[in-house]
């Protein structure tokens, strides 16, 4: 089925992923949002070491990349969760293909309602490092003082949920995710975690609800068996890959990118922030 349910992306589709994306997530020239989730499993034997992750269970890795809709582009599984986080991405078969430019991204294009021609991005969370093709939040502790990274970290964070939703659907979808994968073969787990998220696919294009769909606008990911990729010490990022952020940022608090609601979520939030820190 994969050839039909996840086809290796074109460069078509990623466009049309991008319109979607601006559409439903306000974030333009992003075509694909990308997360990783440590897949809790009982250990298979003799490999204990190399399963023993950050958060002292037994995993093994999913990386993901999905579309706006919540779909699964590409995944990679298999990694062992003893490994480190940070070089998940770089081996995986579609970050070397991102990494070395053959992934079909479409080129630059111009933002909406201007002039300013931008690659077209990948948006990630904090475990992955930025470059021109792979975005990601400004610390923290920087928008906290400064209202325009704030915005930039909002929009981008708005449009990365998509991963997490992703995460939370297919658990919902399949309940295994709720308890150990309890298989003693390693590559029967990888072919287990494969299978649901192929047949994710299926269950979305068909548009058939998840359990309780209508009552949960954000599926919840079971904690106990789902874990983040923890955050990285990544290298250095180069000044283009610093001024694409940078871009995007300007054009979020512009009148060309910026949108109506943006400012009242901020405000909340870090009104939200100050309150926890003076108690």
């Amino acid at each position: 089925m994969t050839d039909i349910v996840m086809p290796a992306p074109t460069e078509n589709q990623h466009k049309r992923n991008a319109l979607e994306f601006y559409k439903r997530w306000n974030f333009p020239n992003c075509c694909m949002a990308i997360d990783g989730n440590h897949v809790r499993v009982v250990c298979p034997p003799n490999t204990a070491s190399l399963h023993f992750n950050y958060k002292e269970y037994y995993s093994v890795v999913l990386l993901a990349l999905v579309d706006a809709d919540c779909k699964f582009v590409a995944i990679d599984v298999g990694a062992y969760g003893g490994e480190g986080d940070a070089g998940v991405y770089s081996k995986s078969n579609f970050g070397k293909k991102i990494v070395a430019g053959s992934f079909s991204l479409p080129p630059p294009a111009v933002l909406p309602n201007t002039t300013t021609l931008q690659p077209h991005v990948i948006l990630g969370d904090s475990a992955f490092t930025l470059t021109e093709t792979m975005m990601k939040p400004y610390p923290q502790t920087l928008s906290a003082s400064d209202t325009t990274i704030a915005a930039y970290n909002y929009r981008h964070c708005r449009a990365r949920r998509t991963t997490e939703n992703a995460f939370g659907i297919l658990s919902q979808y399949f309940r295994i995710y709720f308890t150990p994968i309890g298989v003693k073969n390693a590559d029967t787990i990888d072919d287990i975690i494969f299978a649901t998220c192929l047949l994710h696919n299926v269950l979305r294009d068909s548009k058939i609800p998840y359990p309780e769909e209508n009552t949960h606008s954000n599926p919840p990911i079971p904690a106990e068996t789902f874990s983040p990729l923890a955050p990285s010490q990544n290298r250095r990022p180069s000044f283009a890959a610093r001024h694409v952020r940078e871009v995007f940022k300007d054009y979020f608090n512009k009148d060309a990118g910026r949108v109506g609601w943006q400012n009242n979520i901020i405000n909340r939030t870090r009104y939200h922030d100050d309150e926890l820190s003076s108690n």
